[in-house]
């Protein structure tokens, strides 16, 4: 099979398009960007989708120019262009009406009803190219989760003493880890859509749940989730969060398949071995993210509740995929077997 020839212009251009498209907000809709290239290889136009119901990509690209202006053109896009109708017309039909002749893209498209714009644009005589990159996938990683999935993707978070302790006797757990340690914890919130914890954290720790980076004012802010029946105080300080608090039931896969409704594509769980063993123990935990202190503690205060576990036959294997000391603390990655 012959291999695809993909220019230096369309590399650089599809760089550009990755982004442009982290321009736009994370939600129901991928984040995608767009870049129209003359057939000398030089920059006729940018775009990037903006959010559920604005035009995508390629057609806010599009839009920026005269017509007749993309005749001939290439367009270079992170997604392969949708082939369907929704809030918006299919971007294949807007790319063959403004008469480009290549088209380059980087993901292929999960959807359903919108997958195959590469099959239409060849059939109206349009050469199309994937440019096959890890950094397409990437880019919009947790969003093609959830279409795999019907659910955000899930980070379970503890912190624990070396004799796998969350806490001491009397409950008291601030601070297990050191301040590097916690600086990443801080990152690692900020990168998430939104941030979970149970009741009993909230009101044991009355916990900010907010992302503190150091130099980053603007850092982006997850949205509070609080999972349980008990009442939130007034006073709580989630009350005060930049983000509109969120509370949810037992119920976790139909409360997850919610959020990704309302466009969260990933959850950050922190909050208490009860919360974080209730994922695990559902199958709901894709990525484990411990941070281990080299001190010893003893007692009752486990990091993890019983996961159902009960022969050694029984035990939840898990692949480690980071490991990285934090000041004196270690990080450990992992994935569960529903990721490998």
């Amino acid at each position: 099979m012959q291999m695809a020839v993909i220019s230096a212009a369309e590399r650089s251009a599809m760089a550009r398009a990755r982004e442009l498209a982290l321009e736009g907000p994370r939600g129901i809709n991928p984040q995608v960007g767009a870049v129209i290239l003359a057939p000398d290889g030089s920059t006729l136009a940018e775009g990037h989708h903006r959010g559920a119901g604005t035009p995508h990509a390629e057609v806010d690209a599009l839009s920026r120019l005269a017509p007749g202006a993309a005749a001939g053109a290439t367009a270079v896009v992170t997604l392969e262009p949708c082939n369907h109708t929704g809030r918006t017309g299919p971007c294949a039909v807007a790319l063959i009406e403004a008469g480009v002749a290549r088209v380059v893209y980087g993901s292929a498209d999960p959807g359903e009803a919108s997958r195959n714009g590469s099959g239409r644009l060849r059939a109206a005589g349009i050469d199309v190219t994937r440019l096959d990159e890890p950094e397409a996938d990437a880019l919009i990683a947790d969003w093609l989760f959830v279409q795999r999935a019907g659910r955000p993707f899930v980070t379970v978070k503890w912190a624990q003493s070396l004799d796998g302790r969350a806490a001491a006797a009397d409950g008291t757990s601030r601070w297990i880890t050191g301040p590097e340690a916690r600086a990443h914890v801080h990152g690692e919130r900020s990168a998430h859509d939104a941030i979970a914890v149970g009741t009993g954290t909230v009101l044991a720790d009355d916990p900010q749940l907010t992302a503190r980076i150091e130099g980053r004012a603007d850092a982006p802010q997850p949205i509070p989730v609080v999972f349980g029946d008990r009442a939130i105080p007034e006073t709580a300080a989630l009350r005060r969060h930049p983000r509109p608090l969120r509370t949810a039931g037992h119920e976790l896969d139909r409360e997850l398949r919610a959020l990704a409704a309302d466009g969260i594509q990933s959850l950050y769980v922190e909050g208490g071995p009860t919360l974080a063993s209730a994922f695990i123990r559902a199958g709901l935990a894709d990525r484990l993210t411990v941070y281990l202190a080299p001190t010893l503690l003893g007692g009752p205060r486990t990091a993890l509740d019983a996961l159902g576990v009960e022969t050694i036959d029984e035990q939840r294997r898990l692949t480690v995929t980071r490991l990285e000391q934090l000041g004196s603390d270690l990080l450990v990655e992992a994935t569960t077997e529903s990721e490998q």
